[in-house]
Order: C-alpha cells, then structure tokens, then sequence
C-alpha cells in the first residue's frame, strides 16, 4: 500500500529494506521502477517517496530515477 498511497503507513520491514537499497541508488531505482513493481500496483511517482516516508536521513536526495526525482 505505501507505494500506492502517499498517506499509507510504511511498514518497519520496507523501510529496512529501503534503507539497505538507498545505499546503491541505482538499485533503488531499478528495484521502484522494476514492471514487477508497477504488475504489484506500485506507483513509480509514490514509491519514490518512500525513503522520505521512513526518516532516511541519508537518502539521495534529488536522485533521479527515470522521470522522477528522490524527494
């Protein structure tokens, strides 16, 4: 639901996972852009909020991943 709904509660496990992914921001990308990611519903425009949404101190912020930038 957190990457389709930017009001939906991350979860403490994807933040983890994000967490881990932020350290390679090209893989983030790949991972929030994947078609499986889009087949799940994901939003491309929402998923790349998700590292603002868990207090990622240390994303890369202004990344651009395709069309879209990490806030």
């Amino acid at each position: 639901m957190a990457a389709q709904d930017k009001s939906a509660k991350v979860s403490a496990t994807c933040c983890v996972r994000i967490r881990q992914m932020g350290k390679n921001p090209k893989c983030l990308c790949a991972v929030m852009l994947s078609s499986t990611a889009r087949n799940s519903g994901a939003k491309p425009e929402i998923s790349m909020t998700i590292p603002k949404r868990c207090n990622i101190a240390d994303r890369p912020i202004g990344y651009k991943c395709g069309a879209y930038s990490l806030p």
